[in-house]
């Protein structure tokens, strides 16, 4: 499988509609005007992504706040995605990418390192999308734990 294209700051981040976990659909060109941070997880109730959708989670009023929507994106169907929500009280948006085509358009998918092996696979991955559908910040290969205080940093909301 070809490496997949990586965004970079100032590419049109590429639109997409999926279904959330409530069986509604969203369109990211139906947020411009807002900032949009999308991250890219590979698996609902797995201990890392368990612990940045928490991390969102407590995040997201001081997000919102200050002007951003976050959307949460898997491959994982939208009724694993609602148990997902109700068993850690999950407060983002959580969409399912189920044939990973959104991950592929991102970049998010592709070959990685999984204890030493290289696979294909989500490559856990965020990006900050600007009210006018620009990438502003692309971040690969990122880490589960402290990735959201990072971002926080990095958007200066800290």
């Amino acid at each position: 499988m070809p490496e997949t294209a990586r965004l970079s700051p100032g590419d049109a981040a590429p639109d997409f509609t999926l279904t959330d976990d409530t069986g509604a659909e969203v369109s990211l060109s139906a947020l411009r005007g807002r900032k949009v941070i999308v991250y890219f997880y590979p698996a609902a109730m797995t201990p890392g992504c368990t612990k940045q959708a928490c991390d969102f989670t407590d995040s997201l009023e001081s997000l919102e706040a200050a002007g951003y929507e976050v959307l949460g994106i898997s491959p994982d169907k939208p009724e694993k995605l609602a148990k997902f929500r109700e068993k850690d009280a999950l407060t983002i948006r959580l969409l399912s990418d189920a044939d990973k085509s959104v991950m592929t358009a991102y970049g998010a998918f592709g070959e990685k390192l999984l204890y030493g092996k290289v696979v294909q696979g989500v490559i856990r991955s965020t990006f900050v999308v600007d009210e006018d559908g620009k990438v502003e910040k692309a971040q690969y290969n990122v880490k589960a734990t402290g990735h959201v205080a990072k971002l926080r940093r990095d958007l200066a909301l800290d």
